[in-house]
């Protein structure tokens, strides 16, 4: 089952895809969206917000990384496409899906599911502007306010030149509560001719397998499930493998390392606390960190508990397993 991380604008960023693509079982990344408002932006701003471009458009242990557009003007996201395009990302993606109301307010994301023909100018527009090799993918939700329209946005889309598309499994109007309607998803998998990738409420390896038999889709992208469970797309392709806290500290010292290197002071706290409170729902040991940490926001202080969690679970380890002391010695 090829599994691609989701984009999740204000969580999943560099500093995740890399910390979550080393622990493996990823095949593919897609940045969080590039906002596209009549303007050609500059190629810092790509380089920004999508930094592995700077490294043959892949994650630092190999994995690519898809950059994604967010925009309504099929002219203006042409031409950014194509700078964008320059600059060597595995692909480039195009964002219909996104709930945020000021996004819609101004006819982005998951508002153009209600113009079908809209989307097809977009996407035509895209492929046009940058080489064939370069693949142009789109992900869209299963509508705006209903779903009544989901198959023929995904044939307007697939017809205009689009490689691939992901399928959020729920519309704008659901926002991101369960269920997901997986069910759907089929539906318009079986109406259009290019690949479709099943996305929504995949929390687990049976929630996987469960997505993958109900949708038909042999691959599945993976947001918040992953965020919550960094070893789950190593599970999902390697069954009985799972990754425990012990294993997950040194990971969440090199996400706390990237965030010094690159966030403010006063922010940083904030970056760890919210992986913490996704962490909660699948390691217990989070639970009790996030509510050690919950009002500190001093950043030195908040490194200083890293590192005693990181030294308490080496010597629980060396308590169960008297001879990795002599090993590490």
């Amino acid at each position: 089952m090829t599994i691609l991380l989701a984009p999740m604008e204000g969580l999943l960023d560099f500093t995740l895809r890399d910390v979550l693509t080393r622990v493996g079982g990823i095949d593919r990344c897609v940045s969080e969206f590039i906002r596209v408002t009549g303007t050609l932006l500059p190629e810092r701003v790509f380089l920004r917000i999508v930094p592995e471009l700077r490294h043959g458009g892949c994650t630092p242990s190999g994995v690519p990384v898809s950059a994604q557009l967010l925009g309504s003007d099929p002219v203006c996201l042409a031409e950014n496409a194509a700078r964008l395009a320059s600059l060597g990302p595995a692909g480039i993606d195009l964002n219909f899906g996104c709930p945020a109301k000021i996004v819609n307010r101004h006819g982005g994301g998951a508002a153009l599911l209600q113009d079908p023909e809209l989307l097809g100018r977009i996407v035509a527009a895209v492929r046009r502007a940058v080489p064939m090799a370069m693949p142009v993918t789109a992900k869209m939700r299963l509508g705006f306010d209903d779903d009544l329209r989901a198959v023929e946005c995904a044939q307007a889309i697939a017809g205009a030149g689009a490689a691939e598309l992901v399928v959020h499994a729920r519309t704008k109007a659901h926002g991101y509560r369960p269920p997901a309607y997986w069910e759907r998803v089929h539906a318009v998998r079986e109406a259009v001719a290019i690949p479709v990738i099943a996305n929504g409420e995949v929390w687990s390896v049976g929630d996987a397998q469960r997505c993958r038999e109900v949708s038909g889709c042999d691959a599945l992208m993976i947001g918040r499930g992953m965020v919550a469970d960094p070893g789950l797309a190593r599970a999902i392709a390697r069954p009985g493998t799972s990754l425990g806290w012990v294993q997950l500290l040194p990971l969440m010292m090199h996400f706390w390392q990237l965030v010094c290197g690159h966030v403010e002071p006063r922010h940083r706290a904030g970056r760890l606390k919210q992986w913490l409170n996704y962490l909660r729902r699948r390691h217990p040991e989070a639970e009790e960190a996030y509510q050690t940490v919950r009002t500190v926001n001093d950043p030195q202080l908040l490194e200083l508990h890293l590192q005693q969690w990181c030294t308490a679970s080496h010597t629980q380890a060396y308590e169960r397993h008297p001879a990795l002391a002599d090993l590490h010695a």
